[in-house]
């Protein structure tokens, strides 16, 4: 493969890499995304991001960024700004789960969001680009110039290379897209008064652009390198796994994803009322079906918070409580019901203002009871989503934080009564990044995965105490506290 320096723009981490030519990392580091505050909320702090980028390839040995021959971008699916042919900003670079365009979907008929799916295959939601360029373009005025939406991951590619380009995977995350057409539709644009030409030109994962050689020379890089855009994080992640039709890809972090590739999209009326996601992959030919869980590993950071516990003390517990619930040891009886939407509540709901609920404390209710019931929780959401898809799985792959949760991934398997593929390998995303600008495929073996076996005696306990939870939660809501 191509050497090449990956940069995953995440909601919460930036991750570094640094692959040779037979797929090795020899360097990989994570730093918290910086972000600052507008009015509206957290944005992007792009002067600590590009001297962040600046940097780590200036921390690297000579001998390093001297072999390098692409530079990967890939990230978060929603975020992004207004950016002029400079490549100056016309707006903030938003979030991908800022929801101050809102009112430009509040006005939408019933017909027009139907419509929407059909042809972009997105549910019409604030958390997709096409409201938040709709509120940029106000808020920009005339000062707006010939700038165009770029995503992140777009931007950033944008600065080392000084031309504006998008991506497939991404731009199918935009609710802008023609998904069979692969054209910017005009008709969607228009529901929320925008022009299709506020959109880039689009190039699949394998087309990069050449470095700039002011860029090259101030971060020290070969003046051959090509910078590339891969795409969203979720299915970059899909080509890292060696993900395969039929395979469902369980992609872990601050969210949780589940993917599928498929041969055509569901843009029929069933699918659309689950609020899947249909979507493209990197290639520009494969289509996608994605749902995204927005509490997957922030759970994890949640719970710190509210129980007061460090980092590796959570950690600690839950690697006990995978060992006793394996053994037996766990009285589901005591466990109680956490309904786990801390950040808004996944598909069919769907809903940014949904917030969590625990019921069926006692006062003899400790910590590791809320833990196992959180991560039971999230096991039984994570089913509920899967249900919706309506092709039947034949595995599934975990990659991400997850994969060192053994609580987490035990109650996965019993809940869902399948068997886990899980990888080792930590850097999964980025080397998918490295495969697709090196036009190569990657066997999921290399991944060097482990199993997480189902138990079926497991699985029946933890139904009986699901239709309890049930039953608690129905009195919940009967009850006129």
């Amino acid at each position: 493969m191509k050497p090449t320096a990956t940069i995953d723009i995440g909601t919460t981490r930036v991750k570094f890499c640094v692959f040779d030519r037979d797929g090795r990392p020899s360097r990989a580091e994570a730093l918290p995304t910086p972000g600052v505050r507008d009015a509206w909320g957290p944005v992007y702090d792009l002067d600590a991001l590009t001297s962040m980028i600046a940097d780590f390839f200036g921390s690297l040995r000579t001998e390093q960024r001297a072999s390098l021959a692409k530079v990967a971008f890939c990230g978060v699916g929603e975020s992004g700004g207004l950016v002029a042919s400079d490549l100056s900003l016309r707006s903030p670079m938003i979030l991908w789960h800022d929801q101050r365009g809102t009112p430009w979907l509040d006005r939408l008929t019933a017909s027009e969001r139907a419509r929407i799916y059909r042809v972009t295959g997105l549910p019409a939601n604030p958390n997709y680009a096409l409201s938040k360029v709709a509120w940029a373009i106000e808020a920009a005025g005339p000062d707006r110039g010939d700038a165009c939406w770029l995503n992140i991951s777009e931007y950033l590619a944008g600065t080392l290379t000084g031309e504006r380009w998008g991506e497939y995977s991404l731009a199918s995350r935009t609710m802008a897209l023609d998904l069979v057409g692969l054209t910017w539709s005009e008709e969607i644009c228009r529901m929320v008064g925008v022009d299709p030409s506020c959109f880039p030109t689009l190039h699949p994962a394998a087309q990069g652009r050449p470095i700039a050689a002011r860029q090259a020379a101030a971060l020290g890089l070969p003046a051959t390198v090509e910078v590339h855009v891969v795409g969203h994080d979720h299915i970059v992640g899909g080509t890292g796994a060696d993900l395969q039709r039929g395979e469902l890809l369980n992609s872990t972090g601050t969210t949780e994803g589940l993917l599928l590739l498929t041969d055509k999209p569901s843009l029929d009326e069933a699918t659309a009322g689950t609020k899947l996601a249909n979507g493209r992959g990197c290639r520009g030919s494969d289509f996608t079906l994605f749902a995204s869980i927005p509490t997957g590993g922030a759970a994890f950071e949640g719970l710190q918070r509210m129980l007061g516990m460090s980092g590796d003390a959570l950690a600690v517990l839950t690697d006990d409580l995978a060992r006793r619930y394996r053994t037996g040891d766990i009285d589901l009886a005591r466990v109680p019901v956490v309904v786990p939407h801390f950040r808004g509540s996944p598909p069919p709901e769907k809903s940014h203002h949904d917030r969590g609920l625990i019921a069926g404390l006692s006062t003899d209710t400790g910590a590791e009871d809320i833990v196992f019931g959180c991560f039971l929780g999230m096991a039984i959401q994570f089913r509920k989503v899967l249900d919706l898809f309506p092709i039947p799985m034949t595995g599934v792959k975990v990659i991400g934080p997850a994969s060192r949760n053994a609580l987490w991934l035990q109650l996965k398997a019993d809940v869902l009564g399948l068997n886990l593929s899980v990888s080792t390998f930590p850097e999964v995303v980025s080397r998918g990044a490295q495969a697709l600008v090196s036009g190569e495929q990657i066997d999921w073996r290399t991944t060097e995965p482990w199993t997480v076996a189902s138990d079926e005696g497991r699985r029946r306990q933890i139904d009986e105490w699901h239709q309890h939870a049930l039953q608690t939660l129905q009195r919940v809501r009967a009850s006129d506290w």
